[in-house]
C-alpha cells in the first residue's frame, strides 16, 4: 500500500550497512525536520557518526527538505557533507527524482528515511524507492505536522498490526 513504509525503524542511528546491503540499497534520501533534527534544530547525538560511517561504507546521501528555509537545510546538509534541495514539495515526485538524479542511481537502490507518511512515504513509494520510517525525533512539530500525526498515528496501528 502507498501509505505504508517498507519499513520501520526507531531512529536513523538504528540502520546499519547490513541492512541496507541486504536490500541493495546503495544511497540514502533523508528528510531534515524531526528525522535529523528536532524543532530547535538540534541534532541528534550520534547522527553524524552515522552519516559518516555509511559513506565511508560507501552509501551515498542526499537530503530532501519540504522546509522553505535553506539556510537550516543547508547547514545540516554542510555539517553532515552532503547534497541537499530544500522546498521539495513532498509527496510529489519531481524532489524524488531531482535527487535520484543526482546520486546516479536506479530508484530501487535508493531508500528514503523520513518521520512523516504523509510526504516522505508516499512520495518515496510513488517513486518506486525503497521507504524508511523512523519515529519523530521529538513531539513538537510545526503547525502543518501537528495536523497530520493523527491521521499518520492510525495509518501506522493498521500497518503494526498488518505486520503481528
Amino acid at each position: 500500500m502507498i501509505l505504508y513504509p517498507n519499513d520501520f525503524f526507531n531512529n536513523v542511528r538504528e540502520i546499519k550497512i547490513e541492512y541496507l546491503n541486504k536490500h541493495n540499497i546503495k544511497a540514502l534520501i533523508l528528510d531534515v525536520d524531526n528525522t535529523l533534527i528536532n524543532y530547535y534544530k538540534e541534532m541528534e547525538k550520534g547522527t553524524k557518526e552515522w552519516c559518516q560511517d555509511l559513506k565511508n561504507k560507501g552509501i551515498k546521501m542526499y537530503i530532501l527538505s519540504n522546509s522553505n528555509k535553506r539556510d537550516k537545510v543547508e547547514k545540516i546538509a554542510k555539517d553532515l557533507q552532503v547534497p541537499f534541495r530544500y522546498f521539495a514539495k513532498k509527496p510529489l515526485k519531481s524532489g524524488f527524482k531531482k535527487a535520484q538524479k543526482e546520486l546516479g542511481l536506479k530508484s530501487e537502490e535508493i531508500a528514503v528515511i523520513g518521520d512523516q507518511l504523509l510526504t516522505d512515504i508516499i512520495g518515496a513509494n510513488r517513486c518506486r524507492m525503497y521507504s524508511i520510517l523512523v519515529n519523530p525525533i521529538k513531539e513538537k512539530d510545526i503547525w502543518i505536522t501537528r495536523l497530520k500525526r493523527p491521521i499518520e498515528k492510525m495509518i501506522m496501528k493498521n500497518y503494526k498490526k498488518g505486520r503481528n
